[in-house]
């Protein structure tokens, strides 16, 4: 079987080991790791332990969310992460118990991230929440769309995974639902009287129909879905012909 090895931008990295580390050394360590199978290049020795102990985490997570993605949750084992990241067998074990243990902190990670994307792309809406709704789902259907191998591991793969990851799976989409939620009783003059209800629905509505682009992998015709998705959101709480005019909104 074919597949290409991770290979993790500066930004992406940056993004993950946060300001713990210069820039200039990430960097390096992206470098002089790029190309291992397991092996440490001999320079990779004047960095911090702790920089390339976090460059291999991330290795691993990000390998992990591509096998998953391609093989399927039940269909991946630790060979074909440790393969795609390009580390050894010890380095899998010295951050991971197991494949859930991996797959877990994958999602995790990557669910952290989305929800920091959707909420801070929100926020560019101001306090209309139309505008604030519409904000939000263009970043989750780009974030489908750039990343489909983690979109894939979020919505689809962690379905068929463990007890655990189905419960993590049920906790995003309840954080996204309170969300919705709260910003409606914000900032709709006369919000749908059961608002929890209206939003656990209209999020559910959302990942269904994720799920089954995703699982079609119709990644290019996720972005399609924005005008659809807003007369969706917007039809209960403000009626059909708002929804109308948000559906109109190219």
């Amino acid at each position: 079987m074919s597949f290409e090895r991770i290979q993790l931008s500066q930004e992406t990295l940056l993004a993950a080991v946060g300001g713990d580390w210069p820039a200039e050394q990430v960097e390096a360590a992206l470098e002089l790791l790029a190309n291992s199978s397991g092996k440490f290049p001999s320079g990779v020795r004047r960095l911090p332990p702790e920089l390339i102990r976090a460059v291999q985490r991330e290795r691993l997570l990000g390998a992990m969310l591509n096998a998953a993605a391609e093989l399927g949750y039940l269909g991946t084992n630790v060979q074909d992460v440790i393969d795609r990241a390009g580390v050894s067998r010890p380095t899998f074990y010295e951050h991971f118990s197991n494949k859930e243990d991996c797959f877990l902190a994958a999602f995790d990670s990557s669910a952290e991230r989305l929800r920091k994307l959707v909420h801070s792309a929100a926020e560019e809406g101001g306090d209309v929440w139309r505008d604030r709704v519409r904000r939000g789902l263009e970043a989750l259907l780009g974030f489908a769309a750039s990343e489909p191998d983690t979109a894939r591991t979020l919505v689809v793969e962690a379905r068929a995974a463990s007890e655990a990851a189905v419960r993590r799976r049920v906790e995003l989409i309840d954080d996204f639902a309170r969300c919705l939620d709260k910003e409606a009783r914000k900032l709709l003059a006369a919000p749908s009287p059961n608002t929890n209800a209206t939003a656990s629905g209209i999020v559910g509505g959302v990942e269904s129909l994720l799920y089954s682009r995703l699982c079609k992998q119709e990644y290019d015709q996720l972005g399609s879905l924005l005008p659809s998705l807003m007369y969706f959101v917007v039809l209960p709480y403000e009626g059909h012909e708002a929804a109308g005019e948000a559906f109109a909104v190219n």
